[in-house]
């Protein structure tokens, strides 16, 4: 009996603890149970020598996977959800070793999927299918607008405008020379136009702005960050700049003054005037917000000891304000051209309560979550954040294969589903990227890519 009594006692502290201790920000029920694994499905073998980004996107009853398959070959997938039944539409298309060539999808107001992906500075490359959710209806459409501007693409994007429009945002031109564009469809004339006439953002031909995809914050305005560069080497990354607009049409600066476009860097809000060579790269600018719905921007540079620190940026009292928040002994060293292995990445800040947020890190002396102060944005010493979703499944975090250096990849879903605890993703192995050149010697054997269904815990999210 006196044993029985001391378990339950044990067992009453230990619920009492966790409670605190999620009181405190420190564990949550997300990281306390770990997603279960519903269902995995098999897709087809993919190509594995290098790393370049699938597409996954659910809408409705019906699944799109957008991939290179084992000989490269750009393919849509396509299944009914609860079936393990693919529909395959192969493409004339087939992929070099760029690892920028992701693939992209979004579905319209009819229902039609739009298509595009495999491109570095090569002419737009676009499909759309001309029935409702077929893929086997897809069709080429050589431009959207015109060949003028649609010849160079890279970093193609579809979003929803606030009216839920469908919005594709590229860049034309190379590093150094490129110009955002956004155009805008219409799907009872099936016509893409632009959203705005001239480009959202210019380098005027001597460099290019490197922006995130404009993010609806919760203060009802699409917010929008970028740093310059001056040429194809990554070292020249310079300026933190931002705009913040309601209607992706005109757009002002954080105080609300208007912007004229296009957007120079001459008339940019520039919020951290970081120089060329000052340790802050494209591709690792993050936007979040606060509990009061203030934007904060995450990035990196160098301090003024040269080591690689990372950095929060909020718009206080009409005037941008820098927190440092990491303290390390670290510095990584980039330049050159191509895809780049980043050794430094960071996530969104976002809220977590009691005034706090978490911002997640990874760099090559640990990776975590910051639970931050929301006052400083410093870090609170022996506390770590809660994460966004529960964890995966251990299963689904080791590498199988035995191929040197080969890693997991995932793809979140561009849709939604009806379950707010159901969620997808995609996932297979590959090498990493290797500056966009081929790889001599032997190559990595093609690997399934796999349509993974999970299940979060009860109040996980």
């Amino acid at each position: 009996m006196r044993s029985n009594v001391f378990i339950h006692v044990q067992r009453t502290f230990a619920c009492v603890a966790f409670v605190v201790l999620l009181l405190l920000g420190s564990v949550s029920p997300a990281s306390a149970e770990r997603a279960e694994l519903v269902k995995a499905v098999d897709v087809e073998p993919v190509w594995t020598a290098h790393r370049v980004g699938f597409a996954l996107l659910t809408h409705g009853d019906q699944q799109f996977v957008g991939y290179y398959d084992a000989q490269r070959r750009m393919t849509i997938a396509q299944r009914e959800l609860g079936t393990s039944q693919w529909t395959y539409q192969k493409l004339d298309r087939v992929t070099g070793w760029d690892s920028h060539n992701y693939i992209t999808m979004a579905v319209d107001v009819d229902e039609q999927l739009h298509v595009t992906g495999d491109m570095h500075n090569d002419p737009l490359f676009y499909l759309r299918t001309t029935k409702p959710l077929d893929i086997t209806t897809l069709e080429q459409v050589p431009n959207m607008v015109g060949p003028e501007r649609e010849h160079c693409v890279t970093y193609p994007r579809f979003i929803q405008g606030p009216s839920g429009e469908l919005i594709f945002r590229y860049r034309d031109g190379g590093s150094g020379r490129g110009d955002d564009y956004y155009n805008v469809y219409h799907p009872d004339m099936q016509v893409w136009t632009r959203l705005v006439d001239e480009p959202l953002i210019t380098g005027k031909g001597v460099k290019s702005a490197y922006a995130t995809s404009p993010t609806l914050g919760p203060d009802g305005y699409f917010h929008m960050t970028w740093v310059w560069r001056d040429t194809s080497d990554a070292s020249t990354n310079h300026h933190l700049s931002y705009a913040r607009s309601r209607d992706l049409r005109n757009w002002t600066t954080a105080a609300g003054a208007p912007l004229k476009l296009p957007i120079t860097f001459e008339s940019c809000e520039v919020v951290d005037p970081v120089p060329s060579g000052g340790g802050m790269i494209n591709g690792n600018t993050r936007l979040g917000f606060d509990h009061h719905d203030r934007v904060i921007i995450s990035y990196h540079k160098y301090d003024q000891d040269g080591n690689t620190q990372i950095y929060n940026a909020r718009f206080e009292d009409d005037a941008w304000k820098i927190y440092q928040t990491s303290d390390w002994d670290y510095r990584w060293e980039f330049g050159g051209g191509g895809s780049i292995p980043f050794r430094v990445r960071i996530g969104n800040v976002r809220p977590v309560g009691n005034g706090h947020l978490v911002l997640r890190y990874n760099y090559p002396g640990g990776s975590g979550r910051w639970l931050l102060d929301e006052k400083t944005l410093r870090p609170i010493p022996g506390r770590t954040g809660p994460p966004p979703t529960a964890p995966l499944p251990r299963a689904l975090t080791r590498v199988t294969s035995d191929f040197p250096g080969m890693n997991i990849v995932r793809a979140n879903d561009l849709g939604s589903v009806p379950d707010p605890r159901t969620r997808y993703l995609l996932t297979w192995e590959a090498l990493g990227p290797n500056r966009d050149h081929p790889r001599g010697g032997d190559l990595p054997a093609p690997v399934m890519l796999r349509l993974i269904e999970l299940q979060d815990p009860a109040g996980a999210r």
